[in-house]
């Protein structure tokens, strides 16, 4: 008994020692799809904050900015002073993923992080939402399933803005320094790869501090 007790202890141990070492991830909590995002990294084993106010992004070593209503977002975040934290923290080279309206966040006409302009709505309203299977470059593992709701896509980009797939000549995914900002929805369903990456990209800049 005494035995087993001590492996139930060990185990425990190191797995708290393992929570204790994942990535903290925070993800933008004011509007939208945040609750999916929060699920799918806490199904990696990731530690997650909600982000809400300035204090929120201390210590975080990598963001998701969800889907949802841009505009919505927008005044969210100036309500709450978040403009210039964000800025600060994902300027600084905390790894970032925009899904949907989160890439809309990141353009030049928002936070101006990326060196992108967004359109907004592009493939249509509610009722042209559809769903699509993409191969984005760089992504090992085969094609990944892309649901578009009111979906954005890239208008212009940068020169420094790798573009990694398109829809009919217009890129939907987007990659920029430590900012990767896909049109679709990466929270919705079981394919993880995006989030995934996220995470691994935070182990590495955290390696580096």
């Amino acid at each position: 008994m005494a035995a087993a007790s001590v492996r139930e202890s060990g185990s425990a141990s190191a797995s708290a020692l393992r929570e204790q070492d994942a990535p903290l991830i925070g993800v933008l909590a004011l509007q939208g799809s945040f609750a999916a995002h929060t699920r799918m990294l806490r199904g990696l084993r990731a530690r997650v904050r909600e982000v809400r106010v300035p204090a929120d992004l201390d210590g975080l070593e990598g963001l998701v900015m969800p889907g949802g209503e841009s505009t919505t977002m927008t005044l969210g975040v100036e309500r709450e002073g978040l403009a210039e934290p964000l800025r600060a923290l994902i300027g600084g080279g905390t790894p970032v993923l925009g899904s949907c309206a989160g890439l809309i966040m990141l353009d030049r006409e928002h936070l101006a992080l990326m060196d992108i302009r967004a359109e907004r709505n592009a493939f249509g309203r509610q009722t042209n939402s559809f769903e699509t299977d993409l191969q984005l470059q760089g992504l090992a593992g085969g094609p990944m399933h892309g649901v578009f709701i009111r979906a954005p896509w890239v208008a212009e980009h940068g020169p420094d803005v790798e573009v990694l797939a398109e829809i009919d000549g217009h890129p939907v995914a987007v990659r920029e320094a430590n900012m990767l900002a896909v049109a679709f929805h990466t929270e919705l369903g079981d394919d993880d790869r995006l989030h995934r990456l996220l995470l691994q990209r935070a182990r590495e800049q955290a390696s580096l501090r």
